[in-house]
């Protein structure tokens, strides 16, 4: 490419290129908004982080679909043993992907937003994060312990995992109930972790969903 130099001392210090936009220039850059970042300048989450993050999010889907779509066939239909199968080696896998994450997290500090989010949000969002790997920790290992109380063994995809504790069928239904109420705390705070992630892209106009895209955007 052709090249100019200007005269005097800059001729000295570099050629100016047409197309080129320095730290000096006036380009698309200098007139972008501050706190508006291109996902190119943008911070993003590791790629394990983010890939844990959405097959986290497919088995959930699977697990609510599954538990939802068991009652509509009969008892000891193959079907039904199809919903079951999929609802626990989901949520089993959940529980092991979770850790994953958590592990993850330990040891890659979180990219910051930008803009900054103000400091209510910063401590909702803390509070919904553990609340949420709450939920994942807690929904299958209640199912897990559950099994086990009712006599039955717990299987991921075929593997049958050890007891977790002595048989107790009433203890059994007990951990059953407690498993279904934090099943339908889930729906609302998966909901409300999905609006809060819209609400900071298109109200906030902030970098929040984009850190977590699997795509640049």
């Amino acid at each position: 490419m052709d090249t100019v130099r200007p005269h005097g001392p800059a001729a000295q210090s570099r050629p100016f290129i047409f197309g080129s936009c320095g730290a000096g220039d006036h380009g698309a850059s200098a007139n972008r908004p501050s706190g508006i970042r291109s996902m190119s300048a943008s911070a993003r989450y590791s790629r394990s982080a983010i890939a844990l993050h959405w097959i986290t999010l497919l088995l959930i889907v699977v697990v609510y679909a599954a538990m939802e779509f068991k009652g509509l066939f009969p008892k000891d239909s193959p079907e039904r043993a199809v919903m079951r199968m999929l609802h626990s080696s989901c949520g089993l896998t959940i529980l092991a992907l979770t850790v994953a994450r958590l592990a993850v997290r330990l040891f890659s500090r979180p990219p910051a937003i930008v803009p900054p989010p103000a400091q209510w949000e910063r401590i909702s969002a803390g509070i919904m994060h553990a609340a949420l790997y709450a939920l994942l920790i807690a929904l299958p290992l209640l199912a897990w312990f559950a099994i086990s109380a009712m006599g039955g063994t717990a299987h991921v995809w075929g593997i049958p995992l050890p007891s977790l504790t002595a048989e107790d069928k009433a203890l059994g239904k007990a951990v059953i109930g407690v498993h279904k109420l934090i099943a339908n705390v889930g729906y609302a705070l998966i909901g409300l972790h999905a609006l809060a992630a819209l609400k900071h892209h298109y109200l906030s106009r902030d970098d929040t969903l984009r850190r977590m895209l699997p795509f640049r955007a």
